[in-house]
This record gives C-alpha cells, structure tokens and sequence, in this order.
C-alpha cells in the first residue's frame, strides 16, 4: 500500500510568507503521495474586521452567520487555497485546489442548534468524503490542496473546521494508503507551558488528554485538533503527529498521539 502524507496547516503559518514558503519546500520533499489541508482563521478574521464584520468563537470554533460566510468563502476557497496552488506549482507539485464542493468531495449537514441554544450558524458537519475520488486524484500524480469549506448538495457552502476537513479525510483514504496525519502549526507540539516552547508533550493519549483538558492545559482549538486526531486513529489512520511546520520531515519530533 502507497504511503500517503496528510498535512494541515494552519495558525501563523499561512499568514507568513516566510513560513508558509519553507513549508511548502518541506512539503514537497516529503516521500510518497501527499495531501494538504489549509486553514487560515486569521486572514479571515482580520478581513472581517476590516470589513467591519464581528468574529465570535465559541470552544475553538467560528460562528458563521451569512456575512461572515461570505468572508470565510473568499479567503478560504480564494485567496489563500489559490496562492498555495500556485507555490506548490512553482516548486513542480502538480497541485489542485478543493473546496468540498469540488466534485463534490465532501458533504456536510449544517450543524443543528445545541442542546445549549448554541447556534454555530453556517458551520457544516461532514458526513461523507468521496474517498474514491480523492484516492484516483492522488494516484495519477495530483496533490489536493483541500480548503476549509465544504458543501451540503442543496448548493449551500458550509465552512468547516479545517482539523476536521484533515481528519475525516484521513480516515476516507485510511483503506486507500498507509496515512500518516500531521498537524502542524507554529508550536512545536502540544505544550505543557504555551510560554515554554521546550514544555512539549511528547505524547497523549486518549485518557492524558481527558486530565489535560480538565486542568486547562489544552483547551481553545487545540480541543477540536486532538479530538480529530483521536478519531483518526480509531479509523484506521496509522499515525497522527502536532508539530512545528518547520518539523514535518521530522518523524520524531512534537507530539504523538496514541489511542
């Protein structure tokens, strides 16, 4: 079975051009198929508040409303998914952007209000990737570029948290390839101490992560990374590392994450 190399970028990383450069080198040498996942909150927000438009999180995740919608759109699917499809055809990747609604290669369900009254709004939860799809693409050569945005076959856009677009897509292709999942950002793990970057927890596993979260130590959007690395793994993907972008040829380094 080919091996497949599943990245997600995000946090600072797309907002660096020098970062987001050397990544994308890193990226390319990488052996055997490769993927990408991309986030890019931050443009988002920052266009937004620009544009005059409110940003409201709720547990890590974006409440999307139908202006902020129209944001999440244009810098996910556009601005950002499309420079790095264009970087990585510089550097010889034959690369294609995606967005779920792209042949139409993730479906979601707009999220329900909560039991809480919590409504997320415009915010999709998948409920199906089209592996078959996604593994032909791979096989002939293409590396996907997969935006945070995903579709729910009625022709409405859903914007999705780009941890989970990373993991339900690892766990499609799990049959298809030897996954590994890498999350990566501008930490080098997941940290004890956010102002020790030596504080790094080299690994958690499903009952450290239930202590850390009680205590405090992960929490924000680490939570939602952490519980799509853990479903990942349970599917059937190999391996799921968090770690510095400049690490990601490093199999050893940040931190493993174990059932």
């Amino acid at each position: 079975m080919d091996t497949l190399t599943l990245i997600k970028v995000g946090g600072k990383i797309v907002e660096d051009p020098a970062a987001l450069s050397s990544l994308l080198d890193d990226f390319c040498s990488l052996p055997g198929r490769k993927l990408l996942v991309h986030g890019g909150g931050r443009s988002a927000t920052a266009l937004a508040t620009r544009l005059g438009i409110e940003t409201r999180m709720i547990g890590g995740r974006r409440v999307t409303d139908e202006e902020m919608l129209r944001v999440v759109t244009m810098v996910y699917g556009g601005l950002v998914n499309k420079n790095i499809v264009a970087q990585l055809q510089a550097r010889g990747a034959n690369a294609l952007g995606l967005t779920g609604a792209d042949m139409g290669v993730m479906r979601s369900r707009k999220r329900p209000v909560t039991a809480e009254g919590v409504d997320y709004g415009y915010v999709g939860d998948v409920e199906r990737v089209d592996a078959g799809l996604l593994a032909g693409l791979i096989g002939r050569g293409v590396v996907p570029v997969m935006a945070p945005l995903t579709h729910d076959g009625s022709g409405h856009l859903l914007n999705t948290n780009a941890d989970t677009i990373a993991g339900e897509t690892a766990k499609a292709l799990a049959p298809h390839f030897d996954v590994t999942l890498v999350f990566c950002f501008e930490k080098a793990g997941v940290l004890r101490d956010e102002a020790d970057e030596e504080s790094v927890i080299p690994h958690i596993d499903a009952e450290s992560f239930a202590h850390l979260r009680e205590e405090g130590i992960v929490s924000g959007g680490m939570i939602p990374k952490l519980e799509n690395a853990f479903a990942a793994l349970r599917e059937g993907v190999r391996r799921v590392v968090i770690t510095r972008a400049s690490a990601i040829a490093n199999a050893g380094a940040g931190t493993i994450v174990e059932l």
